[in-house]
């Protein structure tokens, strides 16, 4: 099973950039960056950190495809 999210586009949609989101969630924009690239799987504190970052639920930002070998 592979973890896939739309971390990208939220961001995106709410105008703020992957630096600026970095710096707030006191990581680097590279982390950032692997995250959306589906690259990286955030640690669960970090994905916490995402998930109130953003005030959404944990399955509008991330998705467990079945039947797909985790990278």
């Amino acid at each position: 099973m592979a973890v896939r999210n739309h971390i990208r586009e939220i961001r995106i949609k709410n105008g703020i950039s992957q630096v600026k989101m970095a710096e707030d969630l006191q990581v680097t924009r590279q982390t950032i960056n692997a995250i959306e690239k589906h690259k990286y799987n955030p640690s669960l504190e970090l994905a916490l950190k995402i998930i109130a970052y953003f005030n959404m639920g944990i399955d509008e930002i991330f998705i467990l495809e079945k039947g797909e070998e985790a990278r």
